[in-house]
This record gives structure tokens, C-alpha cells and sequence, in this order.
């Protein structure tokens, strides 16, 4: 697939397939990043991937503490994350079709404080904001109580995508909403054949696992 090599824009926006309003922003949020304190690019810089293991980590809970449950509990703990991973394959398909560069390489004069992802890395939408969203969502499905900690957790993680120059503001909120909304469309079809699958899986494993003596 042919590429679109990148072009200097102006300080003004007018950049193609970015909103201006989403550039200016993008620019605050730069800049106040620089301004910030040693220690706190440093937690961002790292923060902004650890974020998504600890979404990953939150599904394994709920993932696990769906085994006692009954089976549609295993099963939403199951097609969630199923959800959340083709959730990824879309935004990559999504990327690839808009093929929108990077800000820190696009914008003059901006100095992120994370380094630039490589060219052909594109920026809409922001695949850790689309994790973010769906995996948030799923959480929630398969385990409402632990909403209240992957929310902020997600939005967080979404938010440091821009703190750190890698994406645009509307990048990440794409990223949210379309993270969210497959989830959303997919988990309600799959639930339903999943759940009668792990009834019949554990009943399997039932009649398979030795009588015990009295």
C-alpha cells in the first residue's frame, strides 16, 4: 500500500484529516507536559503502557473470578477480552485506510516528551485509547463492582496518549468510542452460544472427573 509522506504544517492547522480545534489542543496539552515536573513525565512515560497491562490484568480477574460463577458469567469473562482484541484489529484496519501521521511529526516546533513512534506508525485512531475503551466496557460486563477502578484507569490511559505528544486529542476519544462501541455490538450476539458452550464444557468436565468414594 502506498504511503503519504508527510508535510510541515502550519502553525495555524489546516492540516489534513485533523481538526483544527483537535491540533491547538494538542499543542496545550504539549506544552504543558514540557512545563511539567522530572518525575511526572517520567510516571506518564510509563504509565501510558503499563496502564493497558493493568486493564489486561483486570480481565484476568474477572476471568477468574468467573470460574465458581455460572456460565454466562465465564462466558461474558471470555468474549470480552475475544471483543476487546478484534476491537485492536479494527483500529489497525482504521489506520491503515486513513494513514493520518503522527503530531510530533507533523506539527512545527512541537517537542513531545516521549519519542516519536516511526513513520508508518499512524496516528487515528489511538490503538491504546481503543484497548482502553473496551476493555473498560468489558470489565464492566463481566464484573460491575470493578468498573469503578478500570474507568478511571481507562480514560486515564487514553488522556496520556496525548500528554506524551503521541496522538491527537480526538485520536483518543475515537479510540474510546470505537473501543466501546464494538464491544458493545459484539458481546450481546456471542454471549448467548458462549454461554451454552462453557455449560456444556463444564458438564463435560463433570461426568469426566472421577466419582468419589464414600
Amino acid at each position: 500500500m502506498e504511503t503519504r509522506s508527510p508535510e510541515p504544517a502550519p502553525p495555524g492547522g489546516n492540516i489534513e484529516d485533523v481538526p483544527d480545534a483537535s491540533a491547538a489542543l494538542y499543542r496545550d496539552i504539549v506544552d504543558l507536559a514540557a512545563g511539567a515536573p522530572s518525575w511526572l513525565q517520567s510516571f506518564a512515560g510509563f504509565f501510558t503502557d503499563a496502564a493497558i497491562v493493568l486493564l489486561g490484568g483486570l480481565m484476568v480477574l474477572c476471568w477468574w473470578r468467573a470460574r465458581q460463577l455460572p456460565a454466562r458469567s465465564m462466558a461474558l469473562a471470555v468474549v470480552a477480552p475475544a471483543a476487546t482484541v478484534l476491537a485492536y484489529g479494527l483500529s489497525e484496519v482504521v489506520k491503515l485506510i486513513k494513514q493520518v501521521e503522527r503530531p510530533c511529526r507533523t506539527l512545527p516546533d512541537v517537542v513531545p516528551i516521549a519519542e516519536c513512534p516511526p513513520p508508518g506508525d499512524w496516528s487515528f485512531p489511538s490503538n491504546h485509547s481503543v484497548v482502553a475503551g473496551s476493555a473498560v466496557l468489558g470489565i464492566a460486563l463481566a464484573w460491575r463492582a470493578l468498573a469503578a477502578l478500570a474507568l478511571p484507569v481507562g480514560l486515564a490511559a487514553a488522556a496520556s496518549r496525548v500528554f506524551v505528544g503521541a496522538h491527537y486529542p480526538h485520536d483518543a476519544v475515537v479510540g474510546l468510542l470505537l473501543g466501546a462501541l464494538v464491544v458493545a455490538v459484539l458481546v450481546p450476539p456471542l454471549l448467548r452460544p458462549a454461554t451454552r458452550l462453557t455449560a456444556r464444557l463444564r458438564d463435560r468436565r463433570r461426568s469426566a472427573a472421577p466419582h468419589q468414594v464414600c
